[in-house]
C-alpha cells in the first residue's frame, strides 16, 4: 500500500517538476539556438572546445538556477523584485536597481530578438509583410503570458516536448547521412583548422570565456523562475528540476553541436543567417524539414518572449496586490491587472522589433552577460560563502 501511494505522489510531482525544467529550457533554446546561430557564435567557432563546452556553460546553467530557485522558495519571494529586495539586503537600494535595469535590458534584447526572429521566419515562409508577422507572433505572446504562471508552464512543457522532437527530426537523420562530414570537420578542428566563420585561433582560454560569457547571459533569465517557486511543495522538486534542467539543455546542445559540425566548412555558411538551413540543404529532407526548421525558430522565439514577459509581468502585479488591503481585491481585478502589464510589455518588444536592430541585439547579449555577471553570479558566489549554503 504504501509503495502505491508514494508512486501515486511522484506522478503527481513529475508535470511540476518537468515544467519547471521545460520553462528553463525554453527561456535558453530560444530562435536564435534554433537557427544554429548562437551555437556557432558561442562554441563552434572556437574550434574543437565546442564538444565539451556545453558541460561547462549547463552545468553552470543549472546550479545557479537551483540556487535562484531555492532561495526563493525557502523565502517565499516570487518575482525578480521581491527576490532582489530580500537576497541583497542591505545593498537592495542599489543592487536591486541594477538589476531592474538588467531585466529592461534582457526583455529589450531577448523578447525583442524573438520578436524580429519569429517574424523575420514568418514573411519568408509566407510572403506577408514583417509588421503584420511581428503582430501575429505578438498576439500569440500576449495570449500565452496574460494568464499566468501555470499558463506558461504547461505550453513550455508543450513548446519544449515540440523543440526537442523537431530538433530529433532535423539532426539525427543528417547526423547519419552527413556523418563522413561531422568526422572530417572534427578531424580538421583537432589539427587546429578554425570553421569558415571563425576569426578565433582555437586557444582554450577564449573558448571556455565564450562559454561563460553564454552563460552570463542565459542567467540574466534565471528570474522567469521565481514565479514557478510559487506552486512548489518541496524542495525535492527543485533539485530534481536542475537536474532535469541539465540533461535537457545538455542534450539539445550537444546534439545541435554535433549536427552543425556537419556544415562547418561549407563556403555559403559565410552568407547565411539560419545555419540549420544550410545543414539541411547539404543533407536530407530538405522538402520536408526545412518547413520544420522554421516552426522551431517560430516556436522557440514565441517560447523565450513569453517566459521574459511574464517574468516583468509578475513582478508589476505583485507590486500593485501588495498594496492591496483584502484577498478579495487581488483577486476580482487580477486578471485585468495581468492584461495591462502583459499588453506593455509585449507591445515594447513589438516596437523594438520593428526597428530591425539585430546587429544591436547582437551586441546586445554581450553587454547583457556582463551586467548578469555584475548583479546575479558574483552576488550569488558571495552569498554561498557568505551563508556557506545554508540561506537555501
Amino acid at each position: 500500500m504504501s509503495e502505491k501511494k508514494s508512486l501515486l505522489i511522484d506522478k503527481n510531482k513529475m508535470p511540476l517538476i518537468m515544467g519547471i525544467a521545460f520553462v528553463a529550457f525554453t527561456t535558453q533554446f530560444g530562435g536564435g539556438f534554433a537557427s544554429g546561430a548562437q551555437i556557432y557564435q558561442y562554441f563552434i567557432n572556437y574550434g574543437i572546445w565546442c564538444l565539451i563546452l556545453p558541460l561547462v556553460s549547463q552545468g553552470l546553467y543549472a546550479l545557479f538556477f537551483w540556487y535562484g530557485m531555492r532561495y526563493s522558495y525557502k523565502h517565499k519571494v516570487y518575482d525578480y523584485r521581491s527576490f532582489s529586495d530580500s537576497f541583497y539586503g542591505k545593498t537592495k537600494v542599489v543592487m536591486s536597481n541594477l538589476y531592474e535595469i538588467c531585466y529592461l535590458i534582457m526583455i529589450g534584447t531577448a523578447s525583442a530578438a524573438a520578436f524580429a526572429t519569429g517574424g523575420s521566419t514568418l514573411e519568408t515562409l509566407f510572403g506577408l509583410p514583417y509588421w503584420l508577422c511581428t503582430v501575429i507572433i505578438g498576439v500569440f505572446i500576449f495570449l500565452i503570458a496574460l494568464y499566468g504562471t501555470n499558463v506558461v508552464r504547461k505550453c513550455a512543457s508543450t513548446l519544449s516536448v515540440l523543440i526537442l522532437v523537431g530538433l530529433v527530426l532535423v539532426l539525427v537523420p543528417n547526423i547519419i547521412a552527413q556523418w563522413g562530414n561531422i568526422t572530417e570537420s572534427i578531424g580538421r578542428m583537432a589539427s587546429g583548422e578554425m570553421t569558415v566563420l571563425s576569426s578565433e585561433t582555437g586557444a582554450f582560454g577564449p573558448a571556455i570565456w565564450s562559454a561563460v560569457l553564454y552563460f552570463f547571459f542565459q542567467l540574466a533569465s534565471v528570474s522567469v523562475m521565481y514565479q514557478q517557486m510559487e506552486h512548489v511543495t518541496d524542495v525535492k522538486q527543485i533539485n530534481k528540476a536542475a537536474v532535469w534542467m541539465f540533461i535537457c539543455n545538455f542534450f539539445a546542445m550537444e546534439l545541435s553541436i554535433i549536427g552543425l559540425l556537419a556544415v562547418a566548412f561549407v563556403a555559403e555558411l559565410a552568407t547565411a543567417s539560419v545555419p540549420m538551413l544550410v545543414l539541411v540543404q547539404n543533407g536530407v529532407g530538405a522538402g520536408l524539414l526545412t518547413p520544420i526548421i522554421s516552426i522551431l525558430i517560430i516556436l522557440g522565439a514565441i517560447s523565450t518572449a513569453v517566459n521574459m514577459i511574464s517574468g516583468i509581468v509578475t513582478r508589476c502585479v505583485n507590486a500593485i496586490e501588495r498594496r492591496m488591503d483584502s484577498e478579495e481585491k487581488k483577486a476580482k481585478g487580477h486578471l485585468g491587472r495581468n492584461a495591462v502589464f502583459t499588453l506593455i510589455f509585449t507591445f515594447l518588444a513589438f516596437a523594438i522589433a520593428q526597428f530591425g536592430l539585430m546587429a544591436v541585439v547582437k551586441k546586445g547579449y554581450a553587454y547583457l552577460g556582463y551586467a548578469a555577471m555584475i548583479t546575479l553570479f558574483i552576488p550569488f558566489v558571495l552569498h554561498a560563502i557568505k551563508t556557506k549554503g545554508k540561506d537555501i
